[in-house]
């Protein structure tokens, strides 16, 4: 495999706009066969629209998109029968159990009854939601609801597995099941395309990923590679009624005061800096990716998410 072959999506100077105003502007980027591909981003940065303009169901402005060998635009509807989607509403019709929702879903997609069975047994079985087969999805708690959400995705058997933000307002318990599954479906060979704005979600799934802030991508590559490249070393984080030394006069004014943080290349550096504080900082910890992203873009990520 060589070439475009090797690409599952390849996006070429994609916009979007709205009413005049760009959600997404020039968009590049490749995904790999195999591996799990983030989009990153606070809220508005374009990730979601950038993911319904990828399985058809949002038309792009300008650029060009190529998906499992499909332009999502113009063959939408074969595309979809080859890859699994993770919106971000569970949209689970509550009136029908947890069965009865994934056979209807499985009629849509076409599947004989007999695999339809089969498949539904078995993803309930992977997603640890065997008990709860006949139950009405009323009763189901988010957690449930959001990891039934992944077995209708992948019922289809999916070439690409598209998450948009799949794990948030879960608990750790939950997400950590969901991590565990995504690492699985990754290691049959087949490709996750994931955004999230949960930094150790990316750091722990992602291969390669791009970040996004107003539409633009700001920057791309792995993320161990990126924090090497941006922010190495460790940082230490001073709470908020520690940041400013006017912190009343601040207050006074309307101001709200943000986390004070110090970031050196190693440890001997950083400790020799804080024997001269006269208050020690809340938190030391090696960098991260939302320190990069601070760092490029002058905001936090999580604070904006």
């Amino acid at each position: 495999m060589s070439g475009k072959d090797r690409f599952v999506v390849d996006v070429n100077n994609v916009t979007k706009q709205f009413e005049g105003v760009k959600a997404v502007t020039d968009a590049s980027f490749t995904i790999k066969k195999g591996e799990c591909f983030g989009l990153l981003g606070p809220n508005g940065a374009g990730k979601s629209t950038l993911i319904r303009m990828l399985y058809g169901a949002s038309a792009r402005s300008g650029g060009a998109m190529n998906v499992l060998g499909f332009d999502p635009q113009t063959n939408g509807r074969d595309l979809r029968r080859r890859i699994g989607v993770v919106t971000q509403e569970d949209a689970l019709d509550e009136a029908m159990s947890v069965v009865e929702n994934m056979r209807m879903y499985a009629s849509f997609l076409g599947l004989p009854k007999q695999i339809a069975k089969e498949r539904i047994t078995e993803l309930l079985e992977f997603l640890s939601l065997s008990h709860k087969a006949d139950a009405p999805i009323m009763s189901l708690s988010g957690g449930m609801k959001r990891r039934l959400v992944f077995v209708r995705a992948l019922l289809s058997d999916p070439e690409l597995l598209i998450l948009d933000e799949p794990t948030t307002g879960l608990d750790p318990a939950v997400r950590q099941l969901i991590w565990d599954k995504i690492e699985a479906f990754k290691r049959r060979g087949k490709t996750v395309l994931l955004t999230t704005h949960y930094m150790d979600e990316a750091e722990f799934l992602c291969d390669r990923l791009v970040i996004l802030d107003n539409g633009s991508i700001k920057m791309h590559g792995a993320p161990r590679a990126l924090i090497a490249e941006h922010c190495p070393g460790f940082v230490a984080l001073w709470a908020k009624e520690y940041a400013s030394p006017d912190l009343n006069e601040d207050e006074d004014k309307g101001a709200v005061p943000s986390n004070r943080r110090m970031e050196k290349r190693t440890l001997s550096e950083l400790a020799e800096a804080l024997a001269k504080e006269p208050i020690q900082p809340a938190v030391i910890r090696p960098s991260n990716l939302e320190d990069v992203f601070l760092k490029v873009t002058g905001r936090e990520l999580s604070g904006n998410a």
